[in-house]
């Protein structure tokens, strides 16, 4: 009987892949994987998905700060000395999740088999990323573990603080226009057609924006609101669609580095992401060719993603790494003139590590400038929307009261 194996290897250039295969036993898939010159490192049966949804369900998700404070743990004991299925063991008994748990006893038995550590995290890719993994391969290779493990600890920490960064900066001005359109359709909905009934039995002619104001409260108290409900929702689902295809998330992530407040301060997180990574792996021992593929992997961003692919690939054909990354117009030049340097000095982890603290300040400026700026203009937006209801609703009764006076 066929079954389902997802398996991770390496080619003939080193690099790392992965995948499913459907083969009656692990030695058709290592039989398969050889043909086309990969050597497997991992394989596993697919589990199926009705046990994964319900171990996901009893067991929640593992987050990231749990395996921060986990990395940095067995970091700890491995420095000092404690053997690696003891340290697993202790690890697996003191986490609070018990997916988590679940997960590092699976690698505790798979390291007491005979699996090299890396290779046993290569089976949970779901907890373990493809550079946490690789990371760990070049620790172990390097005899170096304990400080890599560190390294990786420190890595994940930074991402999660650039991560809450950007978000921060993301949820305030949404939460704003939100409440702002939620303001002003609710003065629209149930607040105008008080006015208009009362204007209505005063008789005359009104003004334009008090006309302007009661045809928009027609609209959306009517058939126009749900219209335009079902036109922002199905808007919302088209662009989700057209995101999960690789060319719909290429020119997205296009449009969003051009956007004229946010694109700025998206290319500083991508730039800082990309130096990060590729100075961890770099300085962990991982090899140029394979640390530039997984960076890719792990920018978030298809623009990104496709120009660090070309960096690679001109660099498979002999050339140094600031060279293509200079031709790449997504880089700044900054950035390139400072890798050419750390590759010419032989430094070149060192290099990428200070390129990347630069722009997390960057990035902390950028948010703090965007914060400041956003604010003042959604209030601008907001008191000029609403202001403009109440002065359109209030134009005829100043013209009722000016009217009365004068026949006194």
């Amino acid at each position: 009987m066929a079954t389902v194996f997802q398996w991770s290897g390496k080619n003939r250039m080193g690099a790392v892949e992965s995948g499913e295969l459907t083969a009656a036993s692990r030695d058709d898939v290592i039989s398969q994987l050889r043909r086309r010159n990969i050597v497997p490192t991992a394989i596993a049966e697919k589990t199926k998905k009705s046990s994964l949804s319900l171990n996901s369900f009893l067991g929640g998700t593992v987050k990231e700060k749990d395996v921060v404070v986990f990395t940095r743990q067995f970091s700890t004991m491995i420095d000092a000395g404690l053997p690696l299925v003891q340290a697993l063991d202790i690890l697996a008994s003191q986490v609070a999740s018990k997916k988590f748990a679940s997960v590092i006893t699976q690698i505790k038995n798979d390291v007491e088999g005979g699996t090299t550590y890396a290779d046993a995290l290569h089976k949970h890719p779901r907890v373990f990323s493809e550079l946490y993994a690789n990371m760990v391969a070049a620790g172990e290779a390097g005899g170096i573990l304990d400080t890599v493990l560190n390294k990786l600890a420190n890595y994940m920490e930074k991402s999660i603080r650039l991560k809450r960064k950007v978000k921060g900066a993301m949820i305030y001005p949404s939460v704003v226009t939100a409440v702002a359109a939620l303001v002003i359709v609710i003065i629209m909905v149930y607040v105008v057609p008080t006015f208009q009934q009362m204007f209505a039995q005063l008789g005359g002619n009104l003004p334009a924006p008090t006309k302007i104001v009661i045809g928009m409260s027609h609209f959306l108290g009517g058939i126009g609101g749900l219209l335009t409900l079902a036109f922002l929702a199905a808007v919302g689902v088209g662009l989700f669609q057209f995101r999960r295809t690789p060319k719909g998330k290429y020119i997205t992530d296009r449009i969003f580095l051009k956007l004229p407040i946010f694109g700025p301060l998206l290319l500083k997180v991508a730039v800082a992401k990309f130096t990060s990574t590729l100075g961890t792996l770099v300085a962990s021992g991982v090899p140029i060719l394979e640390g530039l593929e997984i960076t890719a992997k792990t920018a978030g961003n298809k623009v990104i993603e496709k120009s660090v692919m070309n960096v690679k690939t001109a660099v498979q054909e002999g050339k140094t790494l600031a060279e293509p990354l200079g031709k790449e117009k997504i880089f700044p030049n900054m950035v390139v003139q400072m890798i050419s340097v750390g590759e010419s000095a032989g430094a070149l982890d060192s290099m990428l590590s200070k390129i990347a603290e630069f722009y997390d300040e960057e990035v902390d400026t950028a948010v703090s400038g965007l914060t400041a700026m956003i604010e003042p203009l959604l209030m601008v937006f907001l008191g000029g929307a609403v202001g403009f209801i109440i002065i359109a609703m209030y134009m005829p009764i100043f013209k009722i009261m000016q009217l009365v006076g004068n026949q006194a």
